[in-house]
C-alpha cells in the first residue's frame, strides 16, 4: 500500500503470513526516503497533555507550546512520541489543540511516530483510540507497528492492550525481534509505561508494572541474537531518567508539558543524577557514522520571561554489538 503524507511517501508493507495464526514478522511500515547509512536526526519526548490553554492544572500550556515550537526549530526528520499526547483522548477539542500547537510539525513535514499512553484512552476508550489514529496518519491505523527508517527501526507498542507473551501483541513483538532486518544498526522501542525505573517509582507506584516487565522479558530473551543496539524510550513519569540494563539503554522522557513529578531521590542505577526540578525536556538523537549521539535539553527556567533550554545529559551509543553507551556529560 502506498500513501502520501504531506509530501512524504511511505510504503506500508503488510504482507499476509501464510498461516493467519502466525504473527507477522515483516516490517509494518517502510519509509523509503531514509536510506541505510544515511544520517538521521530525531527528537524523542512525551507526556505533553495538549488541551485548552486555559487549563493550567495537570499541564503547563506555556511550556508545552514553547517546546512544540522548539522541537520544530531542531529540524528533525522524525519525532518519537512516548504517549499521553492529549489530556483527554476522547476529547476532539484536545486533539484540535494538539493540531494547532504542533502545526509547524506538519508544515515542515516532520514524520511523527507515536505510542499511545493512558491519556489517549481517557474518557471514552474507543473514541480515544479512534482520535489517536486519525491524528497520526503516518502509522496507517496501526495501534502497534514497526517502521523502517534506513539503518534505524522503530517498534512502537500499545500500553493500552495486553502485552503478555501469549497475547497477540506479545507474539507480534517476539516475531519482530526475531526478524530484525540485517541493515538495522539501531532499534528504538517506544512504550508509554517504563520498563526500568528509579527506586522511587518502584516503591511508591509499582513501576515497572507486570505488563511492562512482560515486554522487557520478551526483549531480553532475544538480545543475544539481535545485532542492532537497542534503546527503549518510555514516558509516564513526568521527569527524566536513564538506565543501562543488559546492554540496552532505557530512557524515560516524560517532560513535554505535563505536570512534573518531583523525584525525591535517585537510585545509583539512574545514570542521570541531577536533582534539579522541574525537568521539562526533550532529546535530540543524531544517527550517523554508525553511532547515536543523544542530548537531553532541559527548559532552564519555566517561569522565566523568555524560555530557553540547556544541555543536561549526553550519551553516545556505537553500533558495534560489544560497545556500551558512553556517558559524556551529566550536569
Amino acid at each position: 500500500m502506498i500513501y502520501a503524507l504531506l509530501g512524504w511517501v511511505a510504503a506500508a508493507i503488510q504482507a499476509e503470513p501464510a498461516n493467519p495464526n502466525v504473527p507477522d514478522h515483516n516490517p509494518t511500515l517502510v519509509f523509503p526516503q531514509f536510506v541505510p547509512g544515511q544520517p538521521i536526526r530525531l527528537v524523542a519526548y512525551g507526556d505533553t497533555r495538549f488541551t485548552d490553554p486555559a487549563v493550567t492544572s495537570g499541564t503547563n500550556p506555556r511550556v508545552r507550546k514553547w517546546l512544540a515550537d522548539r522541537i520544530a526549530d531542531e529540524n528533525p526528520d522524525a519525532l518519537l512520541l512516548t504517549g499521553d499526547t492529549p489530556f483527554i483522548g476522547s476529547s476532539t477539542a484536545d486533539w484540535q489543540v494538539f493540531q494547532t500547537e504542533t502545526a509547524r510539525w506538519r508544515e515542515e513535514r516532520i514524520l511523527q511516530l507515536p505510542a499511545p499512553g493512558n491519556h489517549e484512552v481517557r474518557g471514552d476508550r474507543n473514541v480515544g483510540i479512534a482520535n489517536y489514529l486519525a491524528n497520526f496518519p503516518a502509522v496507517a491505523k496501526h495501534r502497534y507497528y514497526s517502521a523502517l527508517l534506513g539503518s534505524v527501526e522503530v517498534i512502537s507498542m500499545d500500553s493500552t492492550l495486553p502485552t503478555a507473551a501469549s497475547s497477540t501483541q506479545g507474539k507480534w513483538f517476539a516475531a519482530q525481534l526475531n526478524n530484525v532486518p540485517h541493515q538495522i544498526e539501531f532499534l528504538f522501542i517506544l512504550f508509554h509505561i517504563p520498563w526500568v525505573a528509579d527506586r522511587q517509582s518502584q516503591i511508591f507506584v509499582g513501576i515497572p508494572d507486570p505488563e511492562s516487565i512482560a515486554l522487557r522479558d520478551i526483549l531480553e530473551a532475544r538480545l543475544a541474537r539481535i545485532r542492532a543496539k537497542v534503546v527503549v524510550f518510555n514516558g509516564h513519569i513526568h521527569n527524566y531518567e536513564r538506565f543501562e540494563r543488559r546492554g540496552v539503554e532505557y530512557v524515560i522522557t516524560g517532560g513535554g508539558g505535563a505536570e512534573p513529578y518531583p523525584l525525591l531521590f535517585r537510585g545509583r542505577a539512574d545514570l542521570y543524577q541531577d536533582a534539579g526540578f522541574p525537568v521539562y525536556h526533550y532529546l535530540t538523537l543524531e544517527v550517523s557514522n554508525h553511532q547515536v549521539h543523544a542530548v537531553m535539553w532541559k527548559v532552564k527556567d519555566p517561569d522565566a520571561g523568555t524560555l530557553s533550554v540547556e544541555q543536561k545529559d549526553e550519551f553516545t551509543i556505537r553500533a558495534a554489538k560489544q560497545a556500551k553507551a558512553e556517558t559524556v556529560k551529566t550536569q
